[in-house]
């Protein structure tokens, strides 16, 4: 985990304070220095950083003030040799709050926060993040594996709280439920056709009217899916012109 960081304070001996606590952690890459707030905005916009250490106390706009100017901000240290922003600082939402001159030990452990916090949100990233139907998938059941990519997979289908995958003439179970791979699919490919099974639309042959208003779908490989009632409204409007 490489952690891209700025520094936005004043004070040039603080800064190469700063700079000096950072020589010894491999995985944060200091990607800029700025000494006053309008400076620090720009450098910000440009480099997109993961983590910012700010002064509150600068010459003309100080350190909130430069948060409230960003659209998406960094996660924040705040550095500042007063302790009465303590309780405005954590409003903003602040990371942690570090006392000039910043004790090593209390700026490891700001460190440890930022790391935490990026694993959570890598984690959170990995579990929503889409795949495109030419991701591949491992799937290993019983002493068979496969490495599928997503687009020839032409059903997917729940048994328990597994979920058995239709590919070529395989159906090995996948032990996921279908509602955690529904959430990973490429939705302009596959359509949730009932509670129990997820089609993928281009290996839909046949589609014909069924009792109710639902639709019966006809697979390339001969699977025959029926659509619940309501998915066949969604069905019909996806798929028309």
């Amino acid at each position: 985990m490489n952690i891209r960081a700025v520094i936005v304070e004043d004070s040039r001996l603080a800064r190469n304070e700063l700079k000096e606590l950072l020589k010894k952690y491999d995985d944060i890459t200091l990607v800029g220095e700025a000494e006053n707030v309008d400076e620090g905005y720009e450098l910000i916009q440009a480099e997109n950083p993961d983590l910012l250490f700010l002064d509150i106390n600068m010459p003309e706009k100080d350190g909130f003030e430069l948060l409230e100017m960003l659209d998406e901000v960094p996660m924040t240290i705040f550095t500042t040799a007063f302790d009465e922003y303590a309780i405005k600082s954590f409003e903003y939402n602040a990371l942690d709050y570090l006392l000039k001159p910043v004790n090593e030990n209390r700026f490891a452990m700001a460190l440890e926060k930022v790391r935490a916090k990026m694993e959570t949100a890598k984690q959170d990233n990995d579990r929503t993040k889409k795949l495109t139907e030419n991701s591949q998938i491992f799937i290993k059941d019983g002493e068979s594996c496969w490495l599928v990519k997503i687009g020839d997979i032409s059903l997917f289908e729940i048994v328990g709280n597994y979920t058995r995958v239709f590919f070529d003439d395989k159906k090995p179970l996948l032990y996921k439920s279908l509602n955690q791979v529904e959430e990973k699919l490429p939705e302009d490919t596959f359509f949730r056709a009932n509670r129990q099974q997820i089609v993928n639309t281009n290996y839909i042959e046949n589609v014909v009217p069924w009792f109710n208003g639902k639709l019966k779908l006809t697979l390339k490989n001969g699977e025959e899916v029926e659509v619940s009632r309501r998915q066949s409204y969604i069905f019909k409007d996806r798929m028309s012109l």
